[in-house]
């Protein structure tokens, strides 16, 4: 059985109205579709061709089932030629076998080790050697989300299709099976307080143990996990319990065991609810100095700020950020009066707070318009505060620094067209037949290492030489 196509974002598509020329126009759309997979396979072709040029080091790994979501967790082994990196995976299956959380590690390899023989004769069909399963937990419910708590790497946070949240310790769980009839492994704790299916909105804060989260209830939710934990002052017992294996969650008996309800696990109630959304909350994102501001974009084309400190309405709303849906938003982590946004209308587009005011009055300070397709994910870079990447529908991860918008480039004849602040592109996933084709996430975990995904297949690839000249050694995206 093929594996079932991967969620859409955004709005559902207006209902189809009858009309008499209906066949006709099934006829062109199949035409215009044939000839967009020529150009995009034409597209990959020459990307592949390059990849000697391109690319330090790449190595290609397939996956079973496609993969919602995927993020890099903290650095394990550093190593004379490669390093060993913790990533959480996820997998969505057709319902043959349960949907599960995977923590794997990576071994990275470091610039100028590989040879360009390798980095050309690379398998798409295989598994990469250098990507190992470590632990499997069975998760309730398709994992749409994984986000990392900075404060304690064992710690991830997951989005399913439900209104709670479910924080994981990946090294208490027991690494499970997943084969048809196995039960849910139970999170370690459950974040309560939606009213409805929170599925992608998801941010964990830099500077506390707080869960920012948004949803289809037009609402945005705060937690502190810090309300569940347990200091050996209060509860000796349950602290060395918890000592023992690293985890700052509470541990009730038994902890990880399998259940067929992911309820059945400790939970906690929000900080706050937070309300000025007219439409689904599709992102969110902590300011990076206050664990008190944040803010959360959405359907309804708004971008939104919040102060916890002043009450549950919005402290500064922009009404339309937008021409379209917003998807996701990001705040520089060294420049905290930058936020990016990225929307249905293709573009990227940076906003400066300082020049946003209470009545929705703000325009962005530069918009980025290098997608043919809808935009998914935009991520700040946290070494160098000009630099941030976005992906999108279109298959593409970009790499961009607005620094260099309006600055005079060498011009080559390839040059031309292309947008201001682009300085890399990543087209390095064939798209499948069967399976819708969207990159939906990337992440920059520093200026060495990235990731982004695409269904079942991933690359690990070491970019070194187009970077050069805008001050940064070198570039791991694994995608």
């Amino acid at each position: 059985m093929d594996p079932q196509a991967p969620k859409k974002r955004g709005r559902k598509p207006k209902p189809k109205e009858d009309k008499k020329d209906e066949p006709k126009m099934k006829e062109s759309t199949t035409t215009k579709r044939t000839a967009h997979q020529h150009a995009v396979d034409d597209k990959y072709t020459h990307w592949k061709s390059l990849v000697p040029v391109l690319y330090d080091w790449l190595a290609n790994h397939n996956l079973v089932w496609p993969s919602l979501s995927c993020r890099w967790g903290p650095q394990l082994e550093q190593a004379t030629y490669k390093n060993r990196q913790r990533l959480y995976l996820s997998e969505q299956t057709d319902g043959s076998v349960p949907n599960t959380l995977v923590i794997a590690n990576c071994e990275v390899v470091k610039p100028r080790v590989a040879a360009a023989e390798h980095i050309s004769q690379f398998n798409e069909e295989a598994r990469s050697p250098f990507v190992k399963k470590h632990k499997t937990i069975i998760h309730p419910g398709e994992v749409n989300r994984i986000r990392e708590l900075p404060q304690n790497t064992k710690i991830v946070a997951t989005h399913t299709d439900s209104p709670d949240v479910l924080i994981w310790d990946v090294e208490a769980q027991p690494n499970r099976h997943a084969v048809l009839g196995a039960t849910n492994s139970r999170p370690d704790l459950i974040l309560t307080g939606h009213q409805d299916n929170a599925e992608f909105a998801l941010a964990m804060c830099p500077t506390e143990p707080y869960v920012l989260s948004g949803g289809k209830d037009k609402s945005v939710v705060l937690w502190s996990i810090q309300d569940h934990i347990t200091s050996s002052a209060t509860d000796p017992a349950t602290a060395k319990s918890a000592g023992s294996s690293g985890s700052i969650i509470k541990q009730s008996p038994k902890p990880g065991d399998g259940n067929d309800k992911a309820a059945d696990g400790p939970s906690v109630g929000p900080r706050g609810i937070y309300n000025g959304h007219e439409d689904t909350v599709e992102d969110v994102t902590f300011c990076p100095s206050s664990a008190q501001e944040f803010c959360s974009v959405g359907d309804d084309s708004c971008l939104i700020l919040w102060d916890a400190r002043v009450g549950t309405s919005p402290v500064i709303k922009v009404e339309k950020a937008h021409d379209a849906d917003l998807h996701c938003v990001d705040w520089n982590p060294l420049d905290d009066n930058l936020i990016l946004t990225g929307s249905a209308d293709n573009s990227v587009r940076m906003f400066d707070r300082r020049n946003l005011t209470s009545n929705g009055v703000g325009s962005p300070i530069n918009k980025f318009e290098g997608h043919s397709a809808a935009v998914l994910c935009v991520q700040w870079s946290p070494d160098k505060s000009s630099v941030f990447g976005s992906s999108a529908e279109d298959g593409l991860l970009n790499i961009w620094d607005y620094e260099k918008v309006g600055k005079k480039v060498e011009q080559g004849p390839r040059t031309t067209n292309y947008p201001a602040g682009l300085f890399f592109q990543h087209a390095g996933h064939s798209p499948s037949s069967s399976i819708k084709f969207v990159l939906r996430e990337s992440c920059l975990v520093d200026n060495n290492h990235g990731l982004s995904y695409a269904n079942k297949k991933i690359k690990i690839y070491c970019h070194l030489e187009a970077l050069k000249s805008f001050q940064i050694k070198k570039n791991f995206i694994f995608c």
